[in-house]
């Protein structure tokens, strides 16, 4: 068992509280939190907080992680520019060895950011899954389905395949966009979802030309598509969400789907503002990604916590627009919801010890007026002081204890960039 203890736990179930209590860990699960005990067990370790913060992970609800390799190559260009003549072409010179090692890069950068679990769309899944597996890190793989596809009997061979694979692997029904899949493909998904009664993700709304493409393809947004032919009718959601409509909103909520937003990315290809507040207003279900290093360009959770509120403020022209502890709570319990880790969304006995240790002794972590405050507003990996994921430390103090040596990882991908781009 391991004891956290002389420190602060924030917690989200029932309203944001900030308390001092004690955790204990044993093996994947939080068996206790609480007040110190005067008859105690034996602990394989104890850990003195020393007034730091304990928190649930983050969770990175949207991201394409082995696109690493393409981090500040193709940058400042527009969306269907930087993807159709830059991304593309690159991938096509994927292998599954090169995914493996891209995968294991991103995760370090995940664990420095806090970052517990992420919810995946891209290629060679069973090597992704490998690169998760040995690392000790948690993953939702998302299908990223397009084009002619004659069947999807490979979609329903992966559900079921992922789902059963290992305790930090699963899976969800997804495909890339509107404007890569033809309808065909649409309705087969729709007849899949519905025969395994699960939900589907995708990219959604990201820039105002894809939503004026379906409208002039189907004379409907790309929300009210995926509503006609039933891809929402088991909740899901979609990626980006930048330029929904009320009416999408409305649908979002009838079907209790998920928007994912990815401030950093949309900011970074010119794509707009989501509009968070007025999502807010709706009731809608919120979670934040960082979409993937080929255009954000990093994947940190603390960037897109502060983008998402200050881009509402700006975009409103309101500088009360936007509570930081809402967006706090989507970084933290949202993406868990959303990617159906229900398990992982909070600290409290019986849920997965997903946790992350926040140095509050960093100079932008004082004066402590309000520890979420200063998370979203002045928060930064630098205050990451530890990352855990199913009760295994995979980061503390600038160490990486994933099975590899951060060199070794660092190496393959130099080569395996040199060999893609040569």
């Amino acid at each position: 068992m391991i004891r956290f203890y002389n420190g602060r736990v924030l917690t989200v179930s029932g309203g944001m509280q900030v308390t001092e209590r004690e955790v204990w860990v044993d093996g994947s699960v939080i068996t206790y939190v609480g007040p110190k005990k005067e008859e105690m067990p034996a602990f394989e370790r104890e850990i003195d907080l020393g007034g730091d913060l304990l928190m649930p992970g983050f969770k990175n609800a949207h991201t394409h992680t082995a696109m690493t390799f393409l981090r500040s190559y193709a940058d400042d260009l527009p969306l269907q520019t930087w993807l159709f003549d830059k991304v593309f072409p690159n991938e096509d010179k994927l292998t599954p060895e090169y995914v493996y090692w891209l995968t294991k890069l991103g995760i370090l950068e995940y664990l420095t950011s806090g970052i517990t679990s992420s919810f995946d769309m891209y290629f060679f899944r069973p090597e992704y899954a490998a690169a998760n597996i040995e690392c000790g890190f948690r993953t939702v793989i998302c299908n990223p389905s397009s084009g002619e596809q004659k069947d999807l009997d490979f979609v329903r061979a992966d559900y079921e395949h992922f789902n059963s694979l290992h305790p930090l692997v699963s899976f969800k029904l997804g495909f890339h966009a509107e404007y890569t899949t033809p309808l065909d493909t649409l309705q087969k998904m729709s007849s899949l979802c519905h025969e395994l009664k699960a939900p589907v993700w995708t990219h959604n709304s990201e820039t105002k030309s894809e939503v004026e493409g379906c409208i002039e393809r189907y004379g409907l947004t790309p929300t009210a598509l995926f509503d006609r032919e039933g891809l929402l009718d088991f909740g899901g959601g979609g990626y980006h969400c930048v330029w929904l409509t009320d009416e999408d909103m409305e649908i979002f909520k009838k079907h209790d789907a998920w928007a994912v937003t990815n401030p950093g990315s949309n900011a970074k290809l010119a794509s707009g503002i989501a509009p968070l507040c007025r999502m807010m207003e709706k009731g809608m279900n919120l979670a934040i990604g960082t979409d993937g290093p080929a255009s954000n360009n990093a994947l940190d959770m603390f960037r897109e916590m502060y983008l998402a509120c200050v881009l509402q403020k700006l975009k409103n022209m309101d500088a009360a627009a936007c509570d930081p502890e809402k967006v706090l709570e989507m970084a933290v319990s949202g993406g868990a919801k959303a990617m159906g880790l229900t398990a992982c969304d909070d600290i409290a006995e019986g849920k997965q010890a997903d946790l992350i240790v926040i140095d509050l002794k960093r100079p932008n972590m004082q004066p402590i007026h309000s520890i979420p405050k200063n998370l979203v507003y002045s928060g930064s990996k630098e205050t990451v002081r530890m990352t855990m994921i199913a009760g295994k430390v995979l980061y503390e103090k600038g160490e990486f204890f994933v099975g590899e040596k951060p060199e070794t990882i660092y190496a393959q991908c130099d080569r395996i960039v040199r060999e893609i781009t040569a």
